[in-house]
């Protein structure tokens, strides 16, 4: 009999072989990066990530230096590159940063580190390398595509407490829908596209499809998946799946979520803006209501409240959780099961709840990794709050229009009518207490973008999204093993005030593939709505979640004696047989 040594050291060959197999492409930026140049022909970086670098009152770069500093720590991953680059207002002593705005200055407030910036350099065992998977060209500054995704961020902020069960009826979500349906994206009237673009080109909107994703099953039943409301009935049926508790052991998760203060954003004036650029840690700052304390998500806020906390595999564990307990079955290439009697063994360790659960959270960090070499060596995209910035610069400080002329398009493209309803929002905003000793920089109207957090977006570039990409990776894991055409036999939604599950009558059934792909959809779209986020973030850090699930599947495949299959329906239609 062969030696177990030799045959565990040719399968970790074969796997090896098969990953190196894997052509490592060309990672392609938008060319932005050098682009842009102020009246004294320096690059401003005004499409890039410069959060937590020194920025002057003008909210712009004081040191194009600065940046070269940043970007050298990412191209090295050395600790003592990031230790040398300048973080934290201008002038500012580290342990004892100034800032001007009252949200910050209200506590001891520090500043905030960059986000595993080196993560993409670092190396796996098993599946796709970091560097062996890429994503297209970000929409560049000023292009119909990226208007329309900026008119859709602010869009979602404007809407944060518009309960989902009045989304079909009520005019603001219509006034929406229409506002972008006449951009000349969504028209299709812009100029001939790349394949990148065609596969992001949306229909026009109506007020079931605004706001949601594009993969199968995104636009059937209600905006929420099932997925993140319902429980399952728990040992010996101990509770009703309506009544939103997951068996987890012999206890339980509760599917409802800590509510936020409704009608209160953060970011609206011009010196809590300019902190957070210059890296303010204003985490943890935001309120909550006292009665709901917990409720079942029912308005954006929530879902924006729970992309904030969560331990970003933790909806695709729950959902795993769900369809074990609901006996939802598997794969039907998958072994071990037809009746005890015939298969005279069991899926545990492998083929089992064990092996789904265990690899479902296997692959979030693989999915990190690689899109962070994305984020911070490829594209260091700047996030939709900086474009808000530069908004606001360019409409209140006409002397620096001529240093921010590709802003023009923004404005252009968003119209009167509603950077109007934009400065109404934020006037209103700004009443709250924790910002009346804000000055907002003399200007009489603000036009930044609302946020969900005080803290604003993460230390890390935009493009692509870390929640995106693990939604990509851990729903492809899910399909790959459960029954993706299974019928769920109910539909439900949170009711207005969120305080139950209500059953909701649909046109066709709900399937485990849709309310999968929904649930990947609304996590990733999750962070749109809270401002950190923007439509092209969440589509193609999906597919590279994809690419980086299938490889693993592949490699593993090759170590297990069993002769089986998984059958994995695609988020851009077909499917893959592994």
């Amino acid at each position: 009999m062969p030696d177990r040594r030799l045959n565990a050291r040719q399968v970790r060959l074969n796997a090896a072989d098969l990953a190196s197999w894997r052509e490592h492409p060309i990672h392609v930026s938008n060319g932005e990066e050098f682009r842009h140049r102020d009246s004294d022909n320096q690059s401003t970086h005004i499409a890039n990530f410069t959060k937590g670098l020194p920025h002057g009152k003008d909210g712009l770069l004081i040191c194009a230096d600065d940046y070269q500093r940043f970007v050298r720590g990412i191209d090295s991953g050395d600790v003592r590159d990031f230790r040398d680059t300048p973080l934290g207002p201008p002038s500012a002593d580290p342990e004892n940063p100034q800032w001007c705005s009252q949200i910050a200055c209200d506590e001891d407030t520090n500043v905030r580190a960059w986000e595993s910036a080196g993560a993409g350099l670092t190396f796996d065992l098993q599946g796709p390398d970091a560097q062996a998977v890429t994503m297209p060209p970000a929409p560049a500054l000023g292009s119909p595509e990226l208007v329309a995704e900026m008119m859709e961020v602010y869009s979602m902020a404007l809407l944060r407490d518009m309960p989902f069960a009045k989304f079909s009826n009520a005019p603001e979500v219509q006034e929406a829908a229409d506002r972008l349906n006449a951009t000349p994206w969504i028209q299709g009237t812009t100029r001939r596209l790349t394949p990148a673009e065609q596969t992001r080109q949306r229909d026009a909107f109506t007020a079931q499809t605004v706001f949601r994703g594009i993969t199968p099953g995104d636009e059937v039943g209600p905006y929420i998946s099932q997925f993140l409301l319902v429980g399952n009935t728990g040992l010996q049926d101990a509770q009703p799946i309506e009544a939103g508790q997951i068996q987890y052991g012999s206890i339980r998760i509760d599917q409802r979520v800590r509510v936020a203060t409704p009608h209160k954003d953060y970011m609206t004036t011009w010196e809590a803006w300019l902190d957070v650029q210059n890296g303010a840690d204003l985490r943890e700052r935001e309120t909550y209501e006292a009665d709901p304390t917990y409720r079942f998500m029912a308005t954006p806020r929530d879902l924006a409240t729970y992309v904030h906390y969560d331990a970003l595999y933790e909806a695709y564990l729950n959902a795993c959780l769900i369809m074990l307990g609901l006996k939802v079955p598997f794969d039907s290439g998958i072994p071990f099961q037809r009746r005890d009697s015939l298969d005279r063994q069991q899926g545990f360790a492998h083929f089992g709840g064990p092996h789904i659960l265990s690899l479902v959270t296997e692959v979030a960090t693989r999915a990190l990794k690689a899109v962070r070499y994305q984020k911070f060596n490829v594209h260091r995209r700047a996030r939709p709050e900086a474009l808000g910035g530069l908004l606001n610069l360019y409409l209140n400080d006409a002397s620096r229009k001529s240093d921010i002329a590709a802003v023009e398009p923004l404005v252009t493209g968003f119209g009167q009518d509603f950077l109007n309803q934009i400065a109404a929002y934020n006037a209103n905003q700004n009443q709250h207490s924790d910002r009346s000793g804000d000055v907002n920089n003399g200007w009489e109207n603000s036009f930044l973008l609302p946020m969900a957090f005080p803290e604003g977006s993460p230390m890390h570039p935009a493009y692509g999204a870390g929640h995106a990409t693990v939604a990509g990776a851990c729903v492809t894991i899910l399909k790959a093993f459960f029954d993706h055409g299974y019928q769920l036999p109910f539909c439900y939604q949170a009711s207005v005030c969120g305080d139950r599950l209500e059953p909701v009558a649909v046109c066709q059934p709900l399937t485990v593939e849709g309310e999968l792909n929904k649930l990947a959809s609304n996590i990733s779209i999750g962070r749109d709505w809270a401002g950190v986020h923007y439509f092209t973030d969440y589509i193609e850090s999906l597919r590279l979640g994809e690419r980086i699930a299938i490889g693993i599947l592949e490699e593993q495949r090759i170590t297990y004696g069993e002769n089986f299959s998984m059958t994995i329906p695609l988020f851009d239609g077909g499917t893959i047989r592994i």
